[in-house]
């Protein structure tokens, strides 16, 4: 099948054109004044003041400002927005959604079916809901957990454990909690809990944990019971902006004296949450097993059991799906797309995600401490050639860290051209001509990884005066580097991809490209500054 055929087929299945735009949740918000294309200097290169302009006067203007900064310092390669595409049994009704999130309580079996099977590409890394950064893991553990807010398919936020939220004043918020509420182990869930649960994550020295999910909930700064006991109240350093944006994506909600009662080992094998599944078997890099959970405050799930397994090969996946060994799997390629439409027993659910994949280019080690060089990467490789001929058109070019529909995207930062000239001019500038490179990448966690990060090499390596070569790695291993927050533990030049399910810039920018961000490569005191600004103006959530 040609890729335009299959983009086209995808679109129709995604909901078409139009609902492409609603799905990737876009805006017509503006900061109330032009911004200058980010490639407008005279040798063609990023400049200070183009990407710069004027003053903005807004959260929204101040978070375009910085994808424009960021433009143009280049730390990152910039590569795609992902599809999240996904197989599906006909035995099973169930449709994606675009923070690849797979609950399975929306997973409604047919027949006298009474089990579903998932199948991704990566299992848990422990099963701790405040110990981890990867979707495979959320996956998991959020089948048993569950937040004081949630999101539906559409990305709506929606009510979970609380009932109701209101901003008190500004850098305090309020929740209103559930009273019919118990754990799996039959405890009631309290406000104690939902405060412990934020302090756990947000407070290096609560629940034996320095959780590397704080960012997550940026400047929360901890939470407290309301003197009535109904309620809990959270506070924030300062305006916090998107504080229940937040809380609709991120902080699951823990048993406090169950935390407190067992060790790290333990609750890395055990599940004690609030959710509409309750653990029943647990089998480490294997396979995770549920057990419907009935007496659950709304009606119970569909599905009497749960099994969550991985296949790190998407063509094993594919072959699961259509041998009927599993009934959802994660991350089709775009070459089986139509194999699994055509099918009797299968089909395809597919949406544009939240996920953008780049290469991070560590900002302080040679040669990606010369921004002349990481522009010169972003030049040396043809990004539309590489959506056309890797991803059969199954993704979209990125040239800012911030996806389009995204509150602070900049409509007037393209990506990067391909020039390999100038490439090599900017390479020459650097001091760095001759440079040897090596690309960490994983293999099979996102849609084509390693095949995206060859042909980046590839083209990489075709320079006159740069050599560059890939290296796969397990990306549990790389996660762990990433994840420690040293930058000398991990490489220096690797893919990786970011999902940001709060629709907001700020979600990326500070964890991965501000000074203390949890999983940052990049330092500047200018991007810094237009951050801690945005996150001081008064927006909506």
């Amino acid at each position: 099948m040609r890729p335009e055929i299959e983009r086209r087929r995808f679109l129709e299945l995604a909901g078409a054109t139009t609902g492409v735009a609603a799905l990737a949740g876009c805006t017509d918000d503006d900061d109330g004044g032009d911004t200058p294309t980010a490639t407008d200097g005279e040798d063609g290169t990023p400049t200070e003041e183009t990407a710069t302009p004027s003053d903005p006067e807004t959260r929204e203007g101040y978070l375009k400002r910085a994808n424009a900064v960021l433009h143009a310092e280049a730390p990152w390669i910039y590569l795609n927005r992902q599809y999240s595409v996904y197989g599906k049994s006909t035995d099973v009704e169930w449709d994606a959604r675009r923070d690849e999130t797979i609950d399975g309580y929306a997973i409604e079996p047919t027949g006298d079916r009474l089990s579903v099977t998932i199948t991704q590409s990566e299992m848990d890394s422990g099963l701790d809901p405040h110990d981890h950064r990867e979707t495979p893991t959320d996956n998991i553990v959020r089948q048993a957990y569950e937040g004081l807010l949630g999101r539906d398919r559409e990305g709506k936020v929606v009510e979970q454990l609380a009932t109701g939220f209101e901003r008190v004043e500004d850098g305090r918020v309020r929740f209103e909690l559930r009273s019919d509420v118990t754990f799996h182990n039959g405890d009631p869930f309290t406000a104690a809990d939902a405060g412990f649960s934020v302090n756990r994550i947000v407070q290096s020295d609560v629940g034996g944990l320095e959780s590397p999910q704080v960012d997550q909930l940026a400047g929360v700064t901890g939470a407290t019971p309301a003197d009535d006991g109904g309620a809990v109240i959270v506070e924030s350093d300062g305006i916090n902006p998107v504080v229940f944006s937040l809380f609709a994506t991120y902080c699951d909600v823990v048993n406090k004296s169950w935390i407190e009662d067992n060790d790290a080992a333990y609750i890395n094998s055990h599940m004690n949450g609030t959710g509409p599944f309750a653990l029943e078997t647990y089998e480490q890099d294997v396979k995770v097993v549920f057990e419907r959970h009935d007496d659950y405050y709304r009606d119970p799930a569909p599905a009497e059991q749960l099994t969550i397994q991985a296949a790190d090969e998407s063509s094993t996946r594919v072959n699961q799906l259509q041998s009927g060994e599993t009934d959802i799997i994660v991350n089709v390629p775009p070459q089986s797309v139509g194999e699994i439409q055509n099918s009797d027993d299968a089909e395809i659910s597919a949406v544009p995600s939240t996920r953008v994949l780049y290469n991070a280019m560590i900002y302080n080690a040679e040669p990606f401490d010369s921004v002349e060089f990481r522009q010169a990467m972003n030049y040396a490789i043809d990004l539309p050639g590489i959506i056309e001929t890797v991803l059969s058109e199954f993704g979209d070019p990125t040239g800012q860290p911030t996806l389009e529909g995204f509150t602070g995207y900049n409509a007037d930062v393209d990506p990067y051209p391909h020039e390999p000239e100038t490439a090599e001019t900017l390479v020459e500038e650097s001091g760095y001509a001759g440079a040897s490179i090596t690309l960490h990448t994983p293999n099979g966690r996102y849609l084509k990884d390693f095949e995206i990060a060859q042909a980046v090499v590839d083209e990489v390596d075709s320079l006159s005066n740069v050599d560059a070569e890939v290296k796969q790695r397990d990306f549990g291993k790389l996660a762990g580097e990433l994840l420690d927050g040293d930058l000398e533990t991990g490489p220096d030049w690797y893919l990786i991809g970011w999902g940001n399910a709060t629709f907001d810039a700020s979600q990326t920018i500070l964890p991965l490209l501000t000074t203390d961000g949890a999983l940052t490569s990049y330092s500047s005191e200018r991007v810094d500054e237009l951050m801690d600004q945005a996150q001081s103006t008064g927006g909506s959530n």
